[in-house]
């Protein structure tokens, strides 16, 4: 039987899905055979079903090439729009497009697409993409690594940009980042602010409690970037763009054949060595320290925060408690981690100090650093042919202290002239 419907189908083609060629109005007719040998029905008995065939799905022709199909992007274009960075699940932020108004309220320049910001960079498209997306493996590193150790052990990881995406950080952080009101409880990496801003609002008080926030540039991830600038105005695909020339995350090279490829490690993030880096954790963590500061008011304590060192002080310690474990659910909320164990209470009975000044009566260097700063100017006015370094290195110090409390320093500047 298949094989005449075979060469039926030869002869005169496969079978029409034409209903209306059927000879009555039941289309849909089903004969039944039901195997009764064997005994009377049951329930577990197959029925055989015969359809009219030219009802069922029309088979795959055999024997015909595949069509071709119609190239609907180049290898670059898709790269970069089916990257890893350009995935996400929310439809309603992937469809977003740049908010005009937004962005004239900030002062920002407008970019509608990777040709407008590749103009803006004095790049090409191409060179654009070249920085702009996320691979598995590539072949060239954009940043160069090295560790820095720490004063109390451990190594600071820092990952410098190479010269041509530097360029391209500083630029954005010119067009974009500088031209944002800055938080008004951060002092660092802030012009006009300094740790003397920051320190001087916490003199003379009774308490002074300090906590650490861990992996401060890392916590500040690449989502969080990309939603910072969506919120700026502009859209997904732009904000995608700037938040990978923004990021990066630690690669772990690997060695195939005579290749060597540089495999990404985690998920990208802000890194120390980046100039965007300070200015956009700074905005992101503007949500914390807002919330800080409400809780500080609340339980009349005064907040700062210079990088990564969160700073209280007032003078009702019996708030303390509420203080600590407030703080520590709000940073948890705002997605960072406090590392616990650099908090610190320094009472006014002992050596009150915030961001390396003293704070206990006024600013300044404490009475154990003056002292050894007083004793190697007494040395140097005693030595007939001082050191050029030393001398300019005491210059320094000498500098610091008058930027801090300009009495000190001119006490010692009249003892001991430079």
């Amino acid at each position: 039987m298949a094989l005449f419907r075979w060469i039926a189908d030869k002869l005169f083609g496969p079978p029409k899905r034409d209903l209306s060629r059927l000879e009555n109005n039941d289309v849909d007719l089903v004969d039944e055979s039901v195997d009764l040998s064997g005994g009377p029905l049951k329930p577990g008995h197959h029925r055989k079903s015969l359809r009219d065939r030219r009802l069922l799905p029309k088979r795959k022709a055999s024997g015909l090439s595949p069509l071709k199909r119609v190239k609907l992007f180049s290898k670059e274009q898709s790269d970069r729009l089916f990257s890893r960075t350009m995935r996400t699940s929310n439809r309603n932020v992937r469809d977003l497009t740049e908010d005009e108004d937004q962005l004239h309220r900030y002062g920002l320049p407008l970019w509608k697409s990777e040709h407008d910001l590749a103009s803006a960079l004095s790049l090409s498209v191409k060179e654009l993409r070249h920085f702009s997306i996320h691979r598995f493996q590539d072949k060239v590193c954009h940043y160069v690594l090295f560790r820095i150790a720490k004063a109390r052990g451990g190594h600071r990881l820092i990952m410098a940009p190479k010269t041509r995406l530097k360029k391209i950080q500083r630029e954005l952080l010119r067009q974009v980042l500088e031209k944002l009101p800055p938080p008004p409880h951060a002092h660092g990496f802030v012009k006009g602010r300094s740790v003397k801003t920051g320190a001087s609002q916490h003199v003379g008080k009774k308490v002074v409690v300090k906590m650490d926030l861990a992996d401060f540039f890392p916590s500040v991830t690449f989502p969080r970037v990309r939603g910072l600038f969506i919120a700026l105005g502009y859209s997904f695909p732009v904000a995608t763009t700037l938040a990978v020339l923004c990021t990066e995350c630690e690669r772990q090279r690997v060695k195939q054949g005579d290749d060597l490829f540089h495999v990404p490690v985690g998920e990208r993030h802000c890194v120390q060595g980046a100039p965007t880096s300070p200015a956009l954790c700074n905005q992101i963590a503007r949500k914390l320290d807002n919330r800080l500061h409400g809780l500080a008011l609340k339980l009349g304590f005064t907040y700062t925060r210079y990088a990564d060192d969160l700073t209280f002080s007032g003078d009702n310690p019996e708030k303390l408690k509420s203080l600590l474990g407030l703080t520590r659910k709000i940073i948890e909320d705002e997605g960072f981690r406090l590392h616990s164990k650099k908090t610190r209470i320094l009472h006014s009975g002992g050596h009150q100090h915030v961001t390396g000044v003293t704070v206990n009566q006024a600013l300044g260097l404490s009475k154990k650093e003056r002292r050894r700063l007083r004793a190697e100017l007494h040395q140097l006015s005693l030595n007939q042919q001082p050191d050029p370094q030393q001398i300019a290195r005491l210059k320094g110090k000498l500098a610091y202290l008058e930027m801090l409390n300009p009495e000190q320093a001119a006490r010692l500047r009249a003892k001991y002239p430079l």
